[in-house]
């Protein structure tokens, strides 16, 4: 039966329609961008009612379509849809992005921020940064409908209170999505950095394509977001995924979540160049990526170990999740091979054989765009479909 037919009763035709176009709007703004067979294939829709619903569409100005007709004219939310924000917060810097609902990036800004400095003051920071990004578009704060925050923290999910451990201690309390709506005058949604980078890496970027994914973020904190059967999963606390306080020698360091030996002492970026300082002074993860590929023995043998070290995780993520695909990201992402060849060694060692033999261990592609754009991602599930 064709899916635009009546299904008994006066208005059922119409009401139908309605939920034919509320298919399409929605998968147009998690998606971005499709093809109108594509639309078909993942809606189910006939290709002549999504043909008929493209065209109203765009004769309304709600979609915009790339050049040509039929089935492989690529569709799109136009412009006046309205605005979504990413903000991002890392250790020492915050990234503001708009972009509109058809995923398309506008503006970026960054901002340098002091390890000390407050939540009040990053938050007006990043809505400083937020004024020139929208400005820079072309419009005003108001047309943004709601904006993605990325914290490397744990996110009480009964609350929106960010929790401890945190890299950030400053926010350790604060209910950051409300301070942040009453900075900026519009929704914020707030979740932990590691849970946005898998969003984005597995819409847009490495993850494309598998159902069950792990994103490692390995940067001055150690981040795990996992999608299981397709759908992001956060625990019902939103803890899920903090792998980098497993316990690795419990007369280890001591870590800042008050445990000691976690892989975050082993692996996090302040611990892999604190090994390096008496021999090679400071340096930043970016030299000894550097260093390594010229030659530096001292400093490819550390990445190996460091490697080494998130395989053991990465191999208890495997025998426990059994993911299709572990994505390493963060600013240990950048080694590539360096890291991501231990990695696996360790995997195949000590995974289950068969979970280990179709797992992928494979690097991030989004790089430091990850965390705003699925705080993009993120805004957008929250915000309805056009109409």
């Amino acid at each position: 039966m064709d899916d635009t037919a009546g299904i008994g009763g006066p208005g059922s035709q119409s009401s139908l329609r309605e939920a034919n176009r509320r298919r399409v709007l929605h998968l147009l703004q998690s998606t971005g961008e499709l093809t109108q067979a594509d639309i078909s294939r993942q809606t189910g829709l006939s290709p002549a009612t999504v043909s008929n619903i493209a065209r109203e569409l765009t004769s309304e100005g709600v979609l915009a379509a790339s050049e040509g007709t039929g089935r492989r004219r690529v569709l799109r939310l136009s412009g006046s849809a309205g605005l979504v924000a990413g903000i991002d917060f890392g250790h020492t810097h915050v990234t503001v992005a708009i972009t509109d609902r058809a995923h398309q990036i506008l503006a970026i800004r960054k901002a340098a921020l002091d390890t000390d400095i407050s939540a009040e003051s990053s938050m007006d920071c990043a809505a400083r940064l937020l004024d020139e990004a929208v400005t820079e578009t072309g419009h005003e704060r108001t047309a943004i409908l709601a904006a993605g925050m990325g914290l490397p923290a744990p996110i009480e999910g009964s609350t929106g209170i960010v929790g401890a451990p945190s890299i950030l201690p400053g926010w350790v309390g604060i209910k950051a999505n409300q301070a942040m709506s009453e900075k900026v005058g519009f929704p914020v949604y707030v979740d932990n950095d590691a849970n946005l980078g898998v969003l984005a890496e597995h819409a847009w970027g490495a993850g494309r394509g598998a159902v069950n994914v792990a994103y490692l973020k390995l940067s001055q904190g150690v981040g795990c977001g996992l999608v299981i059967n397709g759908e992001l999963y956060r625990g019902p606390d939103g803890t899920a995924g903090e792998i980098g306080h497993t316990s690795m020698d419990e007369f280890g360091a001591v870590c800042r979540c008050g445990n000691r030996g976690c892989l975050e002492t082993l692996v996090a970026s302040r611990a892999v160049v604190q090994l390096l300082e008496p021999s090679r002074g400071p340096l930043t993860i970016a030299d000894v990526i550097r260093k390594a590929s010229e030659g530096d023995v001292a400093c490819s043998r550390v990445l190996t170990d460091t490697g080494r070290q998130v395989g053991v995780a990465a191999a208890n993520l495997c025998n426990l999740f059994n993911p299709e695909r572990i994505i390493i990201g963060g600013d240990l992402g950048g080694a590539g091979e360096l890291v991501l060849a231990p990695i696996r060694s360790v995997v195949q060692r000590s995974g289950i054989p068969t979970a280990a033999k179709r797992l992928e261990v494979v690097p991030a592609e989004l790089g430091a765009q990850a965390q705003v754009l699925g705080a993009i991602a993120f805004a957008l599930q929250h915000i309805p479909s056009v109409s």
